[in-house]
């Protein structure tokens, strides 16, 4: 009796050994991994390879994915300027400006609405605030409007208090819409935070503000690397608002690749190299801050 139910319990479902039905559902999870990997990482691979690839060989059929003669002749005239000896587009001469506009954007963007956010999400978790549970929703609903709805009444607005094509302008706006997420994912990690610590650091003297800095903000350094991470990454890779708000001087790194063009046509050799250029600044941050990304996400995502 005891070999015929061990047999039955070897066998499992439908007849299919456990063991092989385990081992038939590993190689099926590692296969889609191998697939979800090869769809995200092999843009981006052949992205860098049209970079470095001659125009001559970004034309040849089939396609080859290692070029013949490397070159890094598109780098130095988004880098340096066109001065290669080459017709460029005019685009070029002005991509280190768009480079510096996103890095001074997006890191300006980061620290208001980290100042902000975390400040309002904090008064929200703590606080007696009158009326808290319909701001948040009111935020969230807000968030769930398409920005191409608000867009041209937006322009009117900017261009109203002449913040039309300057970097002030995209960053108010950028602001705006990052802030409900920041208080969002903060409000729900202070939440995981036990009060007892705040009123013991007061019993001992600190104020709200003293128990803020000292206690609660040290232990929410998780969610607010998190919240950093994504405005910055959010902020930098935006590109409807910075096409219809910028103009020739404030223009983003997202817009200025795509007018990579001259008479004869669009350079995608250059469109490539711009976007691996502007790929380096997020694929750094997400690698070095990966683990308090992963930890701040989670850790607020259940209310302990």
């Amino acid at each position: 009796m005891g070999a015929e139910l061990r047999a039955r319990k070897e066998k499992g479902v439908g007849g299919i050994p456990i063991r092989l039905r385990k081992g038939l559902n590993k190689i099926l999870l590692y296969s889609l991994v191998f697939i979800f990997v090869i769809a995200v990482v092999a843009p981006f691979l052949w992205m860098t390879i049209s970079s470095i690839s001659p125009q001559v060989e970004l034309t040849t059929k089939p396609p080859h994915w290692f070029p013949e003669t490397p070159t890094l002749i598109r780098f130095a005239a988004l880098i340096f300027g066109s001065d290669t000896g080459k017709s460029m587009p005019v685009a070029t001469e002005r991509f280190v400006s768009a480079l510096l506009n996103s890095i001074v954007v997006s890191i300006t963007t980061t620290i208001l609405c980290i100042a902000a956010g975390v400040s309002a999400a904090y008064a929200l978790a703590r606080l007696p605030v009158p009326g808290e549970r319909h701001f948040l929703i009111g935020m969230l609903g807000a968030q769930m409007l398409p920005r191409i709805v608000i867009i041209i009444p937006l322009f009117f607005q900017m261009k109203a208090i002449n913040l039309i094509d300057t970097r002030i302008g995209l960053i108010i706006i950028y602001s705006g819409f990052m802030l409900p997420t920041v208080i969002w994912i903060m409000h729900s990690y202070f939440q995981t935070i036990p009060m007892d610590l705040e009123e013991a650091a007061m019993i001992d003297g600190c104020s709200r503000f003293s128990a803020l800095i000292r206690i609660i903000l040290p232990l929410s350094g998780p969610g607010i690397v998190a919240v950093a991470a994504f405005t910055f990454l959010s902020s930098w890779n935006e590109f409807f608002i910075s096409l219809i708000m910028t103009t020739s001087q404030a223009k983003t790194i997202t817009v200025i690749i795509t007018e990579f063009a001259t008479q004869f046509g669009v350079d995608y050799g250059l469109m490539a190299t711009g976007g691996v250029i502007g790929s380096i600044p997020p694929i750094l941050l997400a690698f070095s801050l990966q683990r308090y990304i992963v930890k701040g996400l989670t850790s607020g995502a259940v209310k302990g």
